[in-house]
């Protein structure tokens, strides 16, 4: 099913009967009647969930930044697949009141372009990697990519396989950082047209810095001018740019050396990349009485041929035996956050209990 709407649609038609659309109707009504705060709820993908108060002026001043930075004027033809129970799709409907943008809203979908027909037309979507490694998985809706104008993706890195692929797009595709905190993006990078951004380059008017612990952190309207530290390592590389490096949550301590996660799923991606297997995998710890922290490396779908020993091998090949995983696992299937991001520890927790 599909709701279409826009700042003037809302004023004359009819509360959608469609649970999902009403509570997206009821937000935007909310905002419409000039509401001053907002209770955000964050996923839980990294840390416990929790809920964040924040102000209109911040999710109003976010909405401002992205129609300026990525030039998408009154009239965009927006598609909001993700869900608006969660910041980046709240911000969807708020862009759509704040810049005057047309709605299409559908209730969140793997491959959200399953329910529109060959000819659609937008100018703007925001989505997670896995809905759009799934439109372009589908031998139907990789057609109709073409036709999204742009491509904001967020909540999740994007691998190898999918870069490939967003290498072929003739749209601009741009992976955003920011989290619930900053009420969405602070910062995005263009991963094709023509070529793919190593750095993140700041939205206009965000403050940002590193702790001593080379942990980024933000300020500016977003924030409500408030300090936010996060968790995530970085570079900066300019006075608008940084790099980001990983989060610091995810480096472990194995026997005396500090293994940094992210740096250890690049490498496998690469390989899982080359050997044309799915990458759905991740590395992880489990407590050892000799390491303090094991390194492991956990596969959904045991389905996938896939050799332990020469995947071992190869990741050997390329890092050190430290950044090696001393086990592999295989699951069914991942556990997931409401907001479909994996979810890592949950995972873990369950396997080893089996």
């Amino acid at each position: 099913m599909i709701w279409n709407t826009s700042p003037i649609l809302l004023q004359t038609e009819d509360p959608p009967q469609h649970p999902y659309f009403r509570q997206a109707y009821d937000f935007m009504i909310s905002w419409k009647g000039g509401r001053e705060e907002f209770i955000l709820h964050t996923s839980g993908s990294t840390g416990v969930p929790k809920d964040i108060f924040v102000t209109r002026n911040q999710l109003r001043s976010s909405a401002l930044m992205t129609g300026a930075v990525l030039d998408l004027p009154v009239g965009t033809k927006a598609l909001v697949c993700l869900n608006v129970k969660y910041i980046a799709g709240i911000m969807m409907l708020v862009r759509g009141m704040e810049l005057g943008w047309e709605l299409s809203i559908i209730e969140p979908l793997s491959n959200p372009l399953q329910e529109f027909e060959s000819d659609i037309s937008f100018d703007f979507v925001a989505m997670v990697p896995l809905q759009l490694a799934a439109c372009l998985a589908d031998d139907i809706s990789k057609h109709k990519v073409s036709n999204l104008g742009k491509i904001l993706l967020g909540g999740a890195p994007v691998g190898i396989s999918l870069q490939k692929q967003i290498d072929l797009l003739n749209i601009p595709v741009y992976q955003s950082y920011g989290m619930t905190e900053t009420v969405s993006h602070i910062a995005l990078k263009k991963l094709n047209c023509p070529e793919a951004e190593n750095d993140y380059t700041v939205l206009p008017g965000v403050k940002f810095g590193l702790d001593e612990r080379g942990c980024l952190f933000v300020q500016g309207a977003v924030t409500n001018e408030e300090k936010i530290q996060t968790n995530d390592l970085a570079e900066i590389t300019s006075e608008k740019t940084f790099n980001w490096l990983g989060r610091i949550d995810n480096v472990i301590n194995s026997g005396g050396v500090k293994v940094f996660l992210d740096n250890v799923d690049q490498v496998i991606a690469a390989i899982f990349y080359e050997q044309g297997w799915a990458d759905s995998y991740f590395s992880w710890f489990e407590e050892d009485g000799k390491l303090g922290q094991k390194l492991i490396l956990v596969i959904e779908n045991p389905h996938q041929e896939i050799s332990v020993q020469f995947l071992l091998e190869e990741i050997r090949k390329r890092i050190s035996a430290y950044e090696t995983p001393k086990h592999v696992y295989f699951v069914d299937k991942f556990k997931k956050t409401p907001t479909d991001k994996i979810d890592k520890r949950r995972t873990v927790l369950e396997l080893l209990k089996k």
